[in-house]
This record gives C-alpha cells, sequence and structure tokens, in this order.
C-alpha cells in the first residue's frame, strides 16, 4: 500500500487549474435517467450527449468510471455548472473525505476501501457533485461498486426511483461506507492465522507480517476515519441540497462508519497484543532453548568431575596414591557410577518439573 498517494499540482499553480498526465485509461461514462415511472440508461462517448437530460424532468445520474481526463472533467464541468476547485479535487485524487458546498451544489469526496489480488489494501477516492436533479460521480478503480444501486433502479425495487437525487447520494455514500465491511472481515480471517501461527511457530515472517498489518490498518484509519466527520456534518450542518425525509438515512450511515471505526480500533489493538505475544512467545523458546541446555551441562558438571579426578593417573606404592587405578573392575564401576549419577539428577530434574 502506497503511503503518500495524494496527486498534486506544482506549488504555486492557479486554483482550479485541471492537468493530468497521460491519456484516458478504459473510461466509461455510464448516464441515467429516470422517474417513478421511466428509466433510460446509456453508455456516452462523450459528456456533452447529457445535454437534453438536464431539460427533462427527471433525476440524472452520470457516473464516469476509470482514470479520468482533465478535458472531460472540464466539458462535465462546463454542462453542469461545477466549481472548478471541485473539479481540481476530481483530477488530483488522495484527498481527505470531505463535504463542500458550493452554493446549489453539494461536493462529497469520500475513500472507498478494496483488497487486490496481492492481499494487500488500497483506497479509491470517489467524487460526488449532488444539484438539483442530478447528480454526478467519478471513481478511478474499475471494480464497479456502483452496480448494486444500478440494479435497484433498473428493477425499480426499494424507494430509490420515488426519491429526488439526495436519496441517491444517499445510496451511493452507503455503497461506499459499507465496502469497509468486506476489508475488516479480511483482516478479522487474517488476524486470526496469524494468531494461530503465533502460537505454532512464530518466526521473523511472521514478525514482518504483523508490522505490515499495523500499517495497513494504520492507512486503513487514516483514510475511514474523516468520513464520520463528512457524515456527521451532512446530518446536523443545514445543507440545502438534502432534504428532511433523507437524513434519517443518512444517521444510518453514521451508525455504519461508528461500526467501522470500532473495528478498526479493536483490530489495531489485537495487533499490537499480537506483537506482545510474539515477542513473549520468542522470549519463551528461547528459555526453553536455556533450560535444555543448563539441564545438558548440570548433568555433565559431575561427569567432567568424576573423570577429571581419575585422570590424574596417581599412582605406585604411596598410601595416598589412588586404589581405584589398580582395581581389576575400575573401569565399568567408574561407567556405573557415572551412569547412576546421571539417572539420579534426570529424576530430580523431572521430580522438580525443570524439564
Amino acid at each position: 500500500m502506497s503511503y503518500f498517494t495524494k496527486r498534486y499540482h506544482p506549488p504555486g499553480t492557479s486554483p482550479g487549474t485541471l492537468v493530468t498526465e497521460g491519456q484516458e485509461e478504459d473510461i466509461r461514462i455510464q448516464l441515467l435517467d429516470y422517474t417513478p415511472d421511466e428509466f433510460q440508461e446509456l453508455t456516452l462517448e462523450h459528456p456533452s450527449e447529457c445535454q437534453p437530460y438536464l431539460e427533462r424532468n427527471s433525476i440524472t445520474w452520470v457516473h464516469v468510471e476509470g482514470v479520468v481526463h482533465a478535458e472531460t472533467v472540464r466539458a462535465l464541468g462546463q454542462l453542469f455548472g461545477l466549481h472548478p476547485l471541485a473539479l481540481e479535487d476530481v483530477i488530483n485524487t488522495g484527498q481527505r473525505p470531505k463535504a463542500d458546498s458550493y452554493g446549489e451544489q453539494l461536493f462529497v469526496v469520500m475513500n472507498l476501501p478494496t483488497v487486490n489480488e496481492q492481499g494487500r489494501i488500497e483506497t479509491e477516492q470517489v467524487s460526488l457533485f449532488l444539484g438539483e436533479g442530478f447528480l454526478i460521480s467519478f471513481h478511478r478503480g474499475d471494480s464497479r461498486p456502483f452496480e448494486p444501486v444500478v440494479q435497484r433502479l433498473r428493477k425499480h425495487s426499494g424507494k430509490i426511483r420515488e426519491r429526488k437525487a439526495d436519496y441517491l447520494l444517499y445510496a451511493l455514500l452507503d455503497v461506499t461506507i459499507d465496502r469497509g465491511f468486506p476489508v475488516l472481515e479480511f483482516y478479522s480471517e487474517y488476524i486470526e492465522e496469524l494468531e494461530d501461527e503465533l502460537l505454532e511457530n512464530p518466526g521473523k515472517e511472521t514478525l514482518s507480517r504483523i508490522h505490515q498489518l499495523k500499517r495497513e490498518l494504520l492507512m486503513l484509519r487514516r483514510m475511514l476515519w474523516p468520513q464520520r466527520e463528512v457524515i456527521n456534518n451532512l446530518i446536523r450542518e443545514e445543507q440545502p441540497q438534502i432534504r428532511a425525509e433523507t437524513q434519517p438515512y443518512l444517521r444510518d450511515c453514521y451508525d455504519h462508519t461508528i461500526q467501522i471505526i470500532d473495528l478498526i480500533e479493536v483490530y489495531r489493538e489485537m495487533t499490537s497484543s499480537m506483537m506482545d505475544v510474539y515477542l513473549s512467545s520468542v522470549s519463551n523458546r528461547m528459555n526453553e532453548v536455556m533450560k535444555v541446555l543448563t539441564v545438558i551441562a548440570t548433568t555433565f558438571i559431575p561427569l567432567t568431575f568424576i573423570v577429571g579426578v581419575y585422570g590424574m593417573n596417581f599412582s605406585g606404592d604411596s598410601p595416598w596414591a589412588m586404589p581405584e587405578l589398580n582395581w581389576y573392575y575400575g573401569y565399568p564401576l567408574v561407567w556405573l557410577v557415572m551412569i547412576l549419577v546421571t539417572g539420579g539428577m534426570i529424576i530430580y530434574f523431572k521430580r522438580r518439573n525443570w524439564f
């Protein structure tokens, strides 16, 4: 996961400048226009094709998916009268989640978390413009997270086609926030796997995975924590674009953000405790190794003493000489004594539960 994800213009660039590098990559512009009785879905080649739908008494949703070029953003901005500073935030991704009001329009930036094929966390910026009778959304990824909302519009399920554009905004915010739960479920399974590894056979790779997990959870918290403030501001501050009947649904979104943040904090604490468990496990393994080595060394101390004494080879006619050196069974007797001493020490160690 990249630690610095924000794109920016060179310092000193005029505000509202729209500049992108390279060309558009796999961009897809989808238009959905609906009323309680009608529904149209089109794939557009150019933003100017939206013009006829702005004159209708309907809700128009324009969704742009992929890495969008400045010309496309500028064309949409001119057609819908979007503020240039907000358009600049669409181009320069990596923005902090926020909600800005520009007169009769509301601009919302959210982060959508995903898990890539390598099992690493990624966040994709979602930019939303809400105006009277229209909503424009930008999503740089290719996962099509809003497909469930599109399906609801097609099938006319629920209240979505009966409500105004602010309810559609709620639906997209709800999808964006709830995408955090599958990510947290992935982390829950990953943490459980690490805990089993810690108890069975922790190694240097385990420590590396714990550090990586701590960094990813920290980055995930930094990306998702501000979303709680965004939803809270939409609820508490008077927004002319948000109707009173939509407020209860936004409060439900707020509850989901609280649940996600609480889970992230729990997982961070679990990861920190896993680090303590790892250090304790490594220390215990070291203690076990040292205990075994100590038992072996202690066992050989009396044996070394015995062979050292009888290795002096003091023999002769002196009354102080070693008579055992001349015994017929002296050598096997020494071995018998050494075996008895070793066995006795092992029995003593086991009774004391030293190993």
